[in-house]
């Protein structure tokens, strides 16, 4: 019974590392505040990304193309180093993105262009930066009700990004 938990243990161990995949690119297109472009260095076409544990204005919400131009000018042209994670429903990898050591998410939240990604109880992993951003009323927390883009979803549907 015990080796059969840590053989499921192990299996499990397998599965989640072998799903990371890992490469260096740079930043050829910017969509919106969340999502981008990377060419990876190894070749091949432009992979289509969307910065993991974020969720930044849609673009027609209020804030939509200061997150948008905010993060094209800190990463357009840039080289990054990218962990993707799994895949969205729209086949985006979600991806942990570092450029120049910084995690992008992290810069994201804690300037005001971005939210820490929620689920169920969670206020996701950037939720000290977004406290810190809120404080100082960074971005789009100088709103006096800044409205979550899930929210803005549900009453609006989806903006139309553009695509490279």
């Amino acid at each position: 019974m015990i080796q059969g938990i840590f053989l499921l243990i192990g299996i499990l161990i397998a599965d989640i590392s072998a799903a990371r995949e890992v490469f260096v690119g740079k930043v050829s297109f910017v969509s919106d505040g969340d999502t981008l472009w990377v060419r990876p260095e190894q070749g091949g076409p432009p992979r289509k990304l969307r910065i993991d544990g974020i969720d930044a204005p849609e673009i027609c919400q209020a804030g939509g193309v200061d997150s948008r131009e905010a993060l094209a000018e800190y990463v357009l042209n840039h080289r990054v180093e990218v962990t993707v994670r799994r895949y969205d429903d729209y086949g985006r990898g979600l991806a942990r993105l570092v450029l120049e050591k910084k995690d992008l998410g992290a810069h994201l939240v804690s300037t005001g262009r971005a939210w820490s990604y929620r689920w169920r109880s969670s206020l996701g992993p950037y939720s000290s930066e977004e406290i810190l951003a809120r404080q100082e009323r960074r971005g789009v927390f100088a709103s006096h009700r800044p409205e979550l883009p899930r929210d803005f979803r549900k009453r609006h549907g989806p903006c139309h990004s553009p695509a490279p």
